[in-house]
């Protein structure tokens, strides 16, 4: 049984750690980091999923980007820890954060992973929408309202 909330600062050294755990350290390398850096993730999207004993379990992550000048959200990283996977604790977080993505009002999602795990939850391709290099544009899915976005994607300031 887990207790799925709102990220807090409380909690962020605790989801560093398990996102170090789980993608490794050298994960901000990636190209998705240069959109999140010195960027402040969506806290009242952004979830952390704990067990009955308080332990963390499982994160994920919003960040607002921009889309050909369209606001969107990058969805990520998502992480359930090693000796919880397989639980469908990434299922819930996924469904839980969406669901508060939609009821803030947010038009789109996006996100750069596998196809194959990801249409479950309804990601679909985007063409047109251009993550940094070396993003491969096949990892590139979204959901929502994108008719007519394309163009690169990009940091949103606060």
């Amino acid at each position: 049984m887990y207790k799925l909330h709102p990220e807090t600062t409380d909690d962020a050294y605790e989801v560093e750690a398990l996102y170090d755990l789980v993608f490794a350290p050298g994960r901000e390398a990636l190209s998705s980091y240069r959109l999140r850096e010195g960027v402040p993730a969506e806290a009242g999207l952004s979830r952390v999923a704990r067990d009955e004993g308080g332990i963390l379990a499982g994160a994920l992550r919003f960040w607002p980007v921009s889309v050909g000048g369209a606001e969107a959200l990058l969805l990520g990283p998502i992480a359930v820890h090693p000796t919880r996977q397989g639980e469908g604790l990434g299922g819930l977080l996924m469904a839980e954060g969406l669901a508060a993505a939609w009821a803030a009002g947010w038009p789109r999602v996006m996100l750069v992973g596998d196809y194959a795990y990801y249409r479950r939850f309804g990601f679909e391709h985007l063409s047109g929408v251009v993550m940094p290099p070396p993003t491969n544009p096949e990892r590139v899915l979204g959901q929502g309202d994108w008719a007519g976005i394309t163009g690169p994607v990009e940091r949103r300031l606060p």
